[in-house]
């Protein structure tokens, strides 16, 4: 077992590590601490205000919002209210990747920016920019959240996560031990081998937190179910990047002895959302986000209707992101949650589908892990989508980026290969997009295995 000392030596190195960045997060944390108990009038009094700097501030320093709002005859200072927020057009993905360098801001400097590559949820590949500050409150929301699951400072963690990060640097080495405190079951390979020598790895570590991609914790319940192995006991679940489903829920629930607490976010603007305690929808990040729910003529959905999701990041001055549809289909609600807190509810996610394909072997592939990580790999490919039709038979939806060129494809089919082997006949269709679902969504990983 841990000891009390552990966790207050974790958690001190944590509060040193961020003084010693500038107290930012601590700051943030205890913000969020107060206002997730305010009402629902103060809330939206604090967020207009935000919203308005973040307006001036767009049609001042950031040449696509400039351009947009003269365009479109927005008067940004008549705007009084949250609802002044519809006159703006919608942001798209499309927006963002062929015009990235007008959405910066011109009184930042681009080289001193944090940066970020994705190929999201939609196998759409964009870049990032953000601040020290935005990164920071960034990282308090995602710990602010993380703490209703029983995550604290100095919590130890057992990870499932494709492509899990390596520390190169003495810094980055001194870090890791005394902050992520982290085991990783790379979702890259999970299979009987991999997940028992986690297993080990987790007995000699004894982790508080278990984390990881929704489906990837599923397959490792179903594998510890059916080995008999019932001595993991993390005192909480945290799940994200993809679809929590019901039955997994329970599945998850059931093998680890807690509850799961489901998580949604972006890379483009961080958290979104996450349940509390009572595990009955999930609180919108409301100090940090504005979540609105659209239908087809991007107009505001009934409450408790699915509709496409559009944030607008309250947090991200150096590159703006106002209305930015993030190709998610959503339920908001008007409900009250029984914990008290004021932070509206999504009541629903709907729009992320994430398929693992697999290896001839019966190892099983995370979609999300592999695509995210060709895009931001390969350069030339700006969206794409995998079908497995057979164990031996892999179709690629392959959109060309701008930087496409002779070399892509075979490092594309190499890359594959490299993770299903030679004997899987993997084909590229060349395709002008990938297409959505009736439903909206977009299914970056197929599997008819």
């Amino acid at each position: 077992m841990i000891s009390a000392m552990d966790h207050f030596i974790g958690g001190m190195a944590y509060r040193l590590w961020d003084l010693r960045q500038g107290g930012i997060r601590l700051i943030e944390l205890d913000i969020l601490e107060k206002e997730q108990w305010l009402s629902g009038e103060q809330f939206e009094a604090i967020q207009f205000e935000k919203l308005k700097a973040l307006l001036l501030h767009a049609e001042m320093h950031s040449p696509w919002y400039r351009q947009l709002f003269k365009t479109t005859g927005i008067q940004v200072a008549s705007i009084d209210s949250l609802e002044g927020l519809l006159q703006l057009p919608v942001t798209t993905k499309s927006d963002i990747r062929e015009n990235t360098e007008k959405f910066i801001a011109d009184n930042y400097n681009k080289d001193h920016l944090k940066k970020a590559k994705t190929g999201g949820s939609t196998g759409f590949s964009l870049n990032l920019f953000f601040d020290e500050i935005c990164q920071q409150k960034r990282n308090a929301a995602q710990g602010f959240t993380d703490g209703w699951a029983g995550w604290k400072p100095g919590s130890r963690v057992a990870a499932l996560w494709g492509n899990p990060p390596v520390a190169k640097s003495l810094k980055a080495k001194i870090r890791s031990f005394l902050l992520e405190r982290m085991i990783f079951l790379d979702t890259m390979e999970l299979n009987e081998r991999s997940m028992f020598a986690f297993v080990k790895e987790w007995r000699r570590f004894t982790p508080d937190i278990l984390f990881g991609h929704a489906h990837s914790l599923y397959i490792f319940a179903k594998f510890l179910k059916k080995s008999g192995i019932e001595d993991l006991r993390p005192k909480g679940i945290v799940a994200t990047s993809m679809m929590l489903l019901e039955h997994e829920r329970k599945t998850i629930s059931n093998v680890f002895g807690v509850a799961v607490s489901n998580r949604y976010g972006c890379e483009e603007v961080g958290l979104i959302a996450c349940e509390c305690e009572q595990h009955k929808g999930m609180h919108i990040n409301r100090s940090h986000v504005i979540l609105e729910c659209l239908d087809e003529n991007d107009r505001p959905v009934p409450m408790g209707k699915p509709g496409k999701l559009v944030v607008t990041d309250l947090n991200n001055f150096a590159m703006p992101l106002i209305r930015y549809r993030v190709e998610d289909v959503g339920v908001l609600s008007e409900r009250i949650c029984c914990c008290g807190r004021g932070l509206p509810m999504l009541e629903k996610l709907e729009g992320r589908i994430a398929d693992f394909l697999k290896k001839i072997d019966g190892t099983e592939v995370s979609g999300v892990s592999l695509v995210e990580r060709t895009l931001t790999k390969i350069p030339g490919i700006e969206q794409m989508q995998l079908v497995q039709n057979t164990l031996h038979e892999i179709t690629v939806n392959r959109v060309k980026g701008r930087e496409y060129n002779q070399h892509t494809d075979q490092q594309l089919l190499a890359e594959l290969q490299m993770v299903f082997s030679k004997m899987v006949n993997i084909k590229i269709n060349d395709v002008e997009k990938v297409q959505q679902e009736q439903s909206g969504k977009y299914r970056f990983s197929i599997c008819k295995v």
